[in-house]
């Protein structure tokens, strides 16, 4: 993809869902864009309208008609170069939302010397025209896709700059510094310093720490834009599939008396408060002899090292203080980070402070009924809780983005040499080549560096008229 020749056609594109509805948008970005337009746009008196002699910002009613026939009444949206998305002339026409008035249209403007645009292309225009940076550009696509209040947010305020922002006055320090460096190298015969070692250790450190809370951040980042997993587990009919029910307000997994139905991984998702969780039904936790369910069972280890929280489940009825404490110390040799949550179910007709003395260890415990459905809005109150405890460590600024995270851990790894390179006095060439490879890899990131190959790779995932 050749981003320098693409930045000068009129591209046009559907940029409502594919099918019927009341309205389609079709959007058109170019140089030619009024002159494509006006040609088949005309007033209800037939007369041709010259779009470009519209105010910027304004809205036009007209027909579009191909020779002497009506196509449709549409709103014609007018946006000039350069307060506009892309940063060129632009113009969304508003029509009906029938697939042949929308196929029609395009076909008229490919007739008149549009071409259809490629995917992600008029946020890349964007980008190419500097009405926002790389990360910004990458948010676009994070903010559509975004299905919860969390992933809303975290889309919009790095689409709004609050990321790169930090990137940015982070790359500007080390380049005040790295110019320091390469100028001492212009005057090698002088045996000159210009740039302070301890100075540029400190900042080194400075800047080193705030990108790994950064990169630590992306844990978090991570599963609020993909939903946080939380595995369901426990020993066989303790209610899992029927509290994964419970929450999900479906029935999504079977539920029988029969010891070990669940043998596989059921997962689905749903939003609470704002946040999207991922729970998962694992099969139950016991010895047996049975294949499958031997299969089933290694998977629930794999699925508590992955989840971010695991709830373990205990039936109330048939299990002793002692035997929770044995299962309890069994899940956690398998937890890495993940947040451990107990829920004592069954607890219908039972009195629950009789229950919190017996397991009066497991202070936390959450007591419920999956069956009656009773204080599971405390197991969700709780569930946001953890959530928000997780959130509130990390810094202002999260990464979500898995490019972004890798960018920064190869900055750590070069500013690691860097300080290496300090303390064992090398010479300053030798500095200057990894602290050219930190800001390499800081640019990378808002798109300061950038190749043809990155941006056809970051902007083929985004959907067409975007």
């Amino acid at each position: 993809m050749k981003t320098t020749l693409l930045n000068q056609d009129t591209i046009v594109a559907l940029a409502t869902p594919q099918g019927h509805g009341a309205i389609g948008l079709i959007r058109i970005s170019g140089n030619e864009t009024f002159t494509v337009c006006s040609n088949i746009a005309f007033s209800k008196s037939g007369k041709k309208i010259d779009l470009s002699a519209k105010a910027a910002n304004s809205v036009v009613f007209c027909l579009i008609m191909d020779g002497e026939t009506v196509i449709d009444e549409v709103l014609i949206s007018i946006f000039k170069t350069p307060a506009s998305y892309t940063g060129q002339d632009i113009i969304e026409i508003s029509c009906h939302g029938s697939l042949y008035i929308q196929q029609k249209i395009i076909h008229l403007l490919l007739k008149q010397g549009a071409r259809l645009a490629q995917q992600g292309e008029f946020t890349m225009r964007a980008f190419l025209n500097g009405k926002f940076d790389l990360s910004q550009a990458e948010a676009v696509a994070d903010l559509i896709s975004s299905n919860s209040a969390a992933s809303h947010k975290l889309a919009m305020q790095q689409m709004r700059g609050g990321f790169s922002d930090k990137i940015k006055s982070l790359r500007q320090k080390l380049i005040d510094f790295a110019s320091l460096i390469e100028l001492e190298l212009d005057f090698a015969e002088e045996d000159v310093e210009f740039a302070n070692r301890s100075d540029l250790k400190a900042l080194v450190n400075a800047i080193q720490e705030v990108v790994r809370n950064l990169i630590d951040s992306f844990e978090v980042g991570n599963v609020i834009k993909n939903g946080i997993p939380v595995a369901i587990v426990g020993k066989p009919n303790a209610g899992k599939s029927t509290l994964l029910n419970v929450l999900l307000e479906e029935n999504r997994a079977i539920v029988s008396e029969i010891p070990g139905t669940t043998r596989d991984i059921i997962e689905d998702q749903i939003i609470i408060d704002g946040v999207l969780f991922r729970f998962i039904d694992t099969a139950g936790i016991r010895q047996t002899n049975d294949l499958i369910e031997t299969m089933g069972v290694e998977k629930t280890f794999e699925q508590i090292k992955l989840a971010s929280i695991v709830i373990y489940l205990f039936d109330v009825n048939d299990t002793s203080a002692e035997q929770l404490k044995q299962n309890i110390d069994e899940i956690n040799s398998h937890l890495n980070s993940s947040h451990l949550l107990v829920v004592a179910n069954k607890t219908d007709n039972k009195d629950i402070s009789v229950l919190k003395n017996k397991f009066k260890d497991f202070t936390e415990s959450i007591y419920i009924s999956a069956k009656e459905q009773s204080n599971i809005d405390d197991l969700k109150k709780q569930l946001i809780k953890i959530f928000a405890d997780k959130t509130t460590r990390i810094t202002d600024t999260i990464v979500s983005n898995a490019r972004h995270a890798d960018a920064l851990e190869k900055t750590n790894e070069a500013l690691t040499r860097v300080l290496d390179g300090l303390n064992n006095n090398i010479t300053g060439d030798f500095l200057a080549m990894d602290i050219r490879q930190a800001l390499y890899y800081l640019g990378s990131i808002t798109g300061e560096i950038s190749s043809d190959d990155l941006l056809s790779n970051i902007f083929s995932r985004f959907c067409i008229g975007k």
